[in-house]
C-alpha cells in the first residue's frame, strides 16, 4: 500500500521511505507523522527532548522516556518498560513535535506514568518478537472458541501479545458488561500468558483491523484520524443525501466520519438559502414552490401549482423575487431551464427502446455467412468410345 503512495524505484522500496514501505506497521500510512524538524539545524546547546513518542501494533501509541540518551531515529526497534516484563514497539516520532502530541493528548511532560526506554532491540529481542506476533493468529481463533463456548455476548476482535512473550491483551467490543471470571481462567490454562481484557468502541476496531473504504481508499480512522467526533444525521439532511444508513455507514457500523468533512462547507452556503422549510413565490402567473435545490451551485428548481414541470432559477434571483413578494409586489413568470415530468408512456417506450437495443446488441454479430455455392468445374466432352 505505501509503495503506491510514496512512489517506487526499481521494486517495491519507496523512495521516502527508509524502512522498504514497512515501518514496523506492515503498512506505510498507519498514523505516520511527518518530523518537519528533522532538518533543521538546533543550537551547539541545544539538547533533544527526552520523551520519544513509540507505536505497537495497530494505531497504540504510548510515550516513554529516554533517560539513556540513546540516538533513536524513526522506525528503530526499541525495548521498553512494561508493568509486567517488557516489550518492543517502534519509534514513530521524536524531537521537538513530540512536546505537540503531548499537549494534544493531554499528558504532562514529568508525567509519572511515562516509562523509560531499556535499550535498542538486539537481534535476540527481534527474534522473540517476531515469534510473539507469529503466535496471535492462533491464540485469537482459540480465544474465540472458548468465548463461544461460554456464551459470552461479546466479539474479540483483535490481540496483542507483549514482545516478551508474557502477556497478551485482547480486545473486545461488547454491547453490555461481560463476566470474564472463567473466561480469564479458561484462557490462563490455555495459553499459559497474563490475560488483559480491554473493551474497545466500534470505530477503535475499525481503526485497529484497517480497510478500505467505499471510496476506494484506506479507512481514515486507521491512517491518519485519531480522534473521532460525533456524526449526526442532520449532517446529511444538510447536504441533501437520503438518508440509507446502509450507504452512510461506515465499516464500524456508525455514521461516516467524512459527512462532518464538508459540513462546514454546505452550513456557509445555506446561509444564502431562504430560512423557511415552505418557500413560495407570488408571480403573474400563480404562485411556485421550491421543490429541489443545489446547494454548492446555488440553483432552486420551482414547479406552479397547476403544473408538474420544474422551472431552474439562481438563487440571487430567488432572493430578489422573495424581496418584491415581501414589499407587496409580484414577481415576473419565472424563467429558467424547464424540466417536464416524465409520463407513463415516456417509460414505457424507453423500455421498449433498450429492449431493442439489447436485442440489436445480442444478435449484431449473428449474422449467418451465406454459404457460397461451390462452382462445378467445367468438364470437357470426351470422344465416344467405338
Amino acid at each position: 500500500m505505501g509503495c503506491g503512495s510514496c512512489g517506487t524505484s526499481g521494486g517495491c522500496s519507496p523512495k521516502g521511505c527508509k524502512s522498504n514501505g514497512t515501518c514496523g506497521t506492515s503498512g506505510c500510512n498507519k498514523l505516520n507523522v511527518y518530523n518537519w524538524l528533522s532538518d533543521t539545524a538546533m543550537p551547539d546547546n541545544y539538547k533533544p527532548f527526552d520523551i520519544i513518542e513509540i507505536r505497537f501494533k495497530g494505531s497504540r501509541k504510548e510515550f516513554y522516556r529516554n533517560s539513556n540518551n540513546l540516538e533513536l531515529y524513526t522506525g528503530d526497534a526499541v525495548v521498553v518498560d512494561s508493568d509486567m516484563g517488557y516489550d518492543v514497539g517502534h519509534v514513530s516520532l521524536a524531537g521537538e513535535l513530540v512536546r505537540l502530541q503531548l499537549k494534544k493528548r493531554g499528558i504532562k511532560e514529568n508525567a509519572e506514568s511515562i516509562r523509560n526506554i531499556q535499550r535498542k532491540a538486539h537481534d535476540k529481542d527481534t527474534e522473540k518478537y517476531q515469534e510473539a506476533k507469529f503466535r496471535e493468529g492462533k491464540v485469537l481463533e482459540r480465544a474465540r472458541t472458548i468465548a463461544i463456548q461460554l456464551k459470552l455476548e461479546m466479539k474479540l476482535s483483535d490481540i496483542e501479545i507483549q514482545g516478551d512473550n508474557k502477556k497478551v491483551i485482547f480486545f473486545y467490543t461488547a454491547e453490555s458488561r461481560v463476566d470474564f471470571r472463567e473466561l480469564i481462567k479458561r484462557f490462563a490454562d490455555e495459553f499459559k500468558l497474563r490475560i488483559e481484557m480491554r473493551q474497545i468502541g466500534y470505530r477503535e476496531e475499525a481503526s485497529r483491523l484497517g480497510g478500505i473504504g467505499s471510496c476506494g481508499r484506506e479507512l481514515c480512522c486507521s491512517t491518519w484520524l485519531t480522534d473521532f467526533k460525533m456524526v449526526n444525521t442532520s449532517a446529511a439532511r444538510f447536504q441533501n443525501l437520503s438518508i440509507n444508513m446502509l450507504k452512510l455507514s461506515g465499516q464500524c457500523g456508525k455514521l461516516k466520519c467524512c459527512l462532518n468533512y464538508e459540513l462546514d462547507t454546505y452550513m456557509d452556503a445555506l446561509e444564502e438559502f431562504p430560512k423557511s422549510k415552505t418557500v413560495r413565490l407570488d408571480t403573474v402567473m400563480g404562485a411556485a414552490f421550491m421543490i429541489k435545490t443545489d446547494i454548492l451551485k446555488r440553483l432552486a428548481w420551482f414547479s406552479y401549482e397547476e403544473k408538474n414541470s420544474w422551472i431552474c432559477i439562481p438563487l440571487a434571483k430567488v432572493n430578489e423575487y422573495l424581496k418584491m413578494n415581501a414589499n407587496g409586489q409580484k414577481a415576473p413568470e419565472l424563467v429558467g431551464e424547464i424540466i417536464e415530468p416524465k409520463t407513463q408512456e415516456d417509460i414505457d417506450s424507453k423500455n421498449d427502446a433498450n429492449l431493442d437495443l439489447v436485442s440489436e446488441d445480442i444478435t449484431r454479430l449473428d449474422q449467418k455467412a451465406k454459404k457460397k455455392k461451390k462452382k462445378k468445374k467445367p468438364t470437357f466432352n470426351q470422344p465416344k468410345s467405338n
